[in-house]
């Protein structure tokens, strides 16, 4: 996977947490509100720096769908809080590819990204996964 390419679907899985934490805040008790808060604003700087970085790189930013498929029904806040995780684990999924893909600075900023995500699901979850990021060694696929 060439590094652009890696930006590519770092930009597409926070385009979709954005979206997807649109649905936790609306969902979420007023307890953890100020976390969905703060994790909605993370994905949106990510989100536009690796907009940057593509442009920078001479690619042309992956554009946000009009909408995206949840991966199950959110009807309540237990439900909010599974897919605040999952979202988590995706976005650690693809900055784990993208350490993989990058180097200097820009394999720093995604590793930094990928503790992010992991923490955050952790704190979502209430427990961590072995190898934040690497699904295939976790024991479990999260898309």
């Amino acid at each position: 996977m060439s590094t652009l390419d890696a930006i590519q679907a770092a930009l597409a899985a926070e385009h979709a947490a954005v979206y997807g934490y649109g649905v936790v805040g609306g969902r979420i008790g007023e307890a953890r509100r100020a976390e969905v808060k703060a994790a909605y604003a993370a994905h949106r700087a990510r989100r536009d720096a690796l907009a940057r970085t593509a442009r920078d790189l001479g690619g042309e930013p992956a554009a946000s769908a009009a909408a995206y498929a949840l991966p199950f029904p959110v009807p309540d806040a237990a439900a909010a809080l599974r897919l605040a995780a999952v979202l988590e684990d995706r976005v650690a999924n693809v900055y784990s590819d993208l350490v993989r893909a990058a180097g200097g600075p820009l394999r720093k900023e995604a590793a930094g990204a990928l503790r992010e995500a992991a923490v955050r699901a952790v704190r979502w979850r209430g427990s961590g996964v072995a190898f934040p990021g690497l699904a295939e060694r976790s024991g479990s696929r999260t898309g």
